[in-house]
């Protein structure tokens, strides 16, 4: 197998060519954000977005930087305003049940309206009203009343006073009552000369008192239904006055309204009721603000706020919108969510009322679109449950929580749900996605729509000018200089880093954000009209100076000899491989030394990080596939007599992956043949069983790594790194880097199969088997198959001898 080429210079890095770009800077752009490489993502919110049926809600799933947010609210901003218009509703007092507030549905901009109709139609009441009551007709007709009670209880009195005169006896008043006393010629009998009269004469009078008596009682019993007859006629006298005085003013607004007809109704109830309760508009003041239980309208408390019960509470007034609403909640708690009902400490208790009732973004987005964030969401006690429960009732309940769950003994409301017609985008990570997906039972029939966002997107011209829109809308927006066509290619290429690809482009908006606003503010501070190219690869080098603490602490270990690395000699069963130590967002590479050893065996390759439990399944699995090689190439016809122990040296914080599993294989390979290893190479690529070389992840931060101790101590041409072929695709290297293999001092293998990389590693041929199995003398593979061979023969002597047999 022929030994691969290095890779040209032209090979390690994809450079975009300013020139491509047929503006000068984004200042000649229109500044618009243009959606590039969501196709599958964008056909996913056009399809929820487009059916109206129950449960086709959207959930917008992907690593969080990638645009769900903004790709989303742009595509919503766009459709909103061919969507009518939704209604306005509001909440108001419920007559016949105070406890459960009315919900009102309006055109949009009524509520608004006949909010201020209402304030206005109460704020005249209170001047209307007492004039009217004071008005000379009122006070005649009132006095007519109460006059013709007097003349009828005289009347009455006058009558017995009569008879009690024809029967020589008088009727007195006294401030006890009415009192009969016996008269002769119009004067009143002592009581001496009343019992000196004859015993006849006395029952006489006695028994004519009686009858008198016993008539005044008769009166006395009709005064309590005259009085109620004539406060009937009084309070009738008020409704003809009240209702006199309120017709026209209610007239006027029940024309407004006349086509709806819940608000004609609602308009009927008022009227009604300042028709029974007029007293409350004869008070000198002004009503009172603030919340109340309604009292009695004639109580001392009530008297004043009982007008509270006219208002109208605005819940959404959608009168200025211009299409369907597009609501973002930030902060999706159960009462943003759907809605509060609000108390007010009063004298040691807590009260509240109808407009109390405060609106949540449900309301808001009724008719339209929420947005909500899902970790948020998911964060908020009972808002998940919630927003389930509103969507699949298609109403929202607005409910105390407070109350729902006993915290509080006090009087709350239980007002009317209102109709949900609305569509939600959940906005989250793939893994919420997934979990919710096989833990909730609930979510597949409400969240029907995945639109799943790409990590990195297609790499080509269109993509390139869609890069170039996003600098210029960001430079836009946030009022920064504009770029010119070299600083948006910088910033292009650095996107195919952060994709880890140089045929494709990150989706990480965030990122290209913060790299465009550090690189005009390194432009703006050396006192530049527009940010160049070299202004975005300082920042890049900053971005990199600022995650480098920790590297630059192993490197230097390196350098004093602390962490042993060797990058000079040649040295048996001993490799430089390559990791990558992510932190936060940030990662980069560094060598680590690879160790084996070999002795006789039953065939075991042993993970001395598993057997301690430092390695991970997946790192272990690699190391297995070893035994596999190593089995079916050398050992087919033989036993494998080896046991061979691998480790990571110096290694104290584990070891997860199989990027290092052609490593080990070469290490191992090494110490088998004796072959001493060339320390000035690295290696980084996974294995299988067939001795294919493997894609591996992190391979550009491998090089840097290696290169950048290499570097320290002084580049001779001999260093270099062998990495998968398949990876040569990924390769974004720095420049300096890049000019390092132009000059001959470092260099770069594609490798895809072990054979390649050990012939790289050692000088020496792998060599191929002829049609008999035979290797060809002194290659590797030879010398590899000669030393299992005569281990398998020193193993069967040792067992032949432990058996007694003849040792031949």
């Amino acid at each position: 197998m022929p030994v691969p080429e290095k890779l040209l210079p032209a090979q390690l890095f994809n450079r975009c060519d300013p020139g491509s770009f047929e503006f000068g800077t984004t200042a000649e752009l229109d500044g618009a954000t243009e959606i590039a490489g969501q196709q599958r993502a964008l056909e996913a919110i056009r399809l929820g977005m487009g059916i109206r049926h129950d449960g086709f809600n959207l959930f917008a799933l992907g690593p969080s930087g990638t645009g769900k947010e903004s790709t989303v609210r742009q595509f919503l901003n766009a459709i909103a305003p061919g969507r009518a218009r939704p209604d306005d509703w509001c909440y108001v007092y419920n007559f016949s049940k105070p406890r459960n507030p009315k919900a009102l549905r309006l055109p949009p901009g009524m509520a608004c309206r006949l909010s201020d109709d209402m304030d206005h139609l109460v704020e005249t009441l209170f001047s209307v009203m007492p004039a009217a009551f004071s008005s000379e007709e009122y006070q005649a007709r009132e006095k007519d009343i109460g006059e013709s009670l007097l003349e009828k209880q005289s009347s009455a009195i006058e009558t017995l006073e009569t008879d009690a005169r024809e029967h020589s006896i008088s009727l007195i008043r006294t401030p006890g009552g009415f009192a009969f006393a016996p008269v002769i010629e119009e004067k009143v009998i002592a009581p001496d000369d009343y019992m000196a009269m004859k015993k006849e004469e006395r029952d006489k009078i006695e028994k004519e008192i009686d009858r008198l008596r016993n008539s005044l009682q008769s009166i006395m019993a009709q005064f309590p239904k005259w009085q109620r007859e004539t406060a009937e006629k009084i309070k009738e006298l008020n409704r003809e006055v009240s209702a006199f005085t309120l017709k026209p003013l209610m007239e006027e607004i029940r024309t407004r309204y006349k086509d709806i007809e819940e608000v004609s109704r609602y308009i009927d109830e008022v009227e009604k009721d300042m028709i029974e309760n007029f007293g409350q508009f004869l008070e000198k003041d002004a009503p009172e603000d603030g919340p109340i239980m309604m009292p009695p309208p004639f109580s001392p408390a009530g008297r004043k706020r009982s007008v509270v019960r006219y208002r109208v509470n605005v819940m959404i007034d959608n009168g200025k919108l211009d299409g369907a609403p597009v609501i973002l909640e930030d902060k999706p708690a159960t009462q943003n969510l759907v809605g509060d009902i609000e108390h007010a400490a009063q004298m040691g208790t807590l009260i509240t009322d109808f407009t109390l009732i405060k609106p949540g973004a449900l309301h808001r987005a009724n008719g339209g679109y929420l947005i909500l964030d899902a970790r948020r969401l998911l964060l908020e006690p009972f808002a998940w449950e919630a927003l389930k429960k509103a969507l699949r009732t298609r109403q929202i309940r607005i409910e105390s929580l407070a109350q729902l769950y006993s915290l509080v003994s006090t009087i709350s409301l239980e007002p009317e749900p209102i109709p949900l017609d609305l569509k939600v985008v959940l906005l989250g990570e793939r893994r919420l996605y997934y979990m919710l997906s096989q833990y909730d039972p609930d979510f597949n029939e409400l969240f029907k729509i995945a639109a799943d966002f790409e990590n990195d997107m297609e790499r080509n011209p269109e993509t390139h000018l869609a890069y170039a829109h996003l600098v210029g809308s960001i430079a836009v927006r946030d009022k920064l200089l504009p770029f010119d066509r070299g600083a948006v290619a910088r910033i292009v290429e650095h996107g195919s880093r952060m994709a880890g690809d140089a045929t494709r482009l990150s989706s990480n908006l965030q990122a290209v954000r913060d790299l465009v606003h550090e690189a005009e503010y390194h432009a703006a501070q050396n006192g530049r009209t527009q940010v160049s190219a070299e202004d975005v690869e300082a920042m890049r080098e900053a971005q990199r100076y600022r995650a480098s603490r920790i590297q630059e602490r192993m490197r230097d270990a390196m350098m004093r000899g602390m962490i042993l690395i060797d990058t000079a000699s040649e040295q048996v069963g001993q490799i430089n491989g390559l990791s990558v130590y992510s932190l936060g967002e940030q990662s980069f590479g560094s060598p680590s030394r690879i160790t084996a050893r070999v002795r006789l065996g039953k065939g075991e390759v042993i993970d001395i990080e598993r057997e301690v439990e430092m390695g991970g399944p997946i790192h272990s699995k690699g190391v297995m596939i070893l035994s596999g090689f190593l089995g079916s190439r050398y050992a087919a016809e033989q036993p494998l007599s080896l046991s061979a122990t691998l480790v990571f040296e110096q290694s104290y914080g584990g070891v997860e992956g199989d990027s290092a599993s052609s490593t080990e294989l070469y290490a191992l390979l090494s110490a088998i043949s004796g072959i001493p290893i060339r320390q000035c190479l690295a290696v980084t690529g996974s294995v299988n069983q067939h001795g294919q070389v493997q894609a591996i992840g992190g391979v550009n931060e491998k090089i840097e790594g290696f290169f950048d101790l290499c570097s320290e101590r002084g580049l001779d041409g001999r260093h270099g790194v062998l990495i998968p072929a398949s990876n040569v695709r990924n390769l974004m290297l720095r420049q300096d880097i890049v000019k390092a293999v132009e000059s001959g001092l470092f260099s770069i293998w594609p490798v895809t199969h072990i054979d390649e990389g050990i012939e790289i590693l050692t000088g020496v041929p792998a060599g191929e088997a002829d049609a008999s199995g035979a290797w060809p003398v002194g290659t590797v593979n030879a010398k590899v198959f000669e030393r299992l061979k005569a281990m398998a023969e020193k193993l069967k002597a040792f067992a032949e001898k432990k058996n007694g047999e003849p040792e031949k």
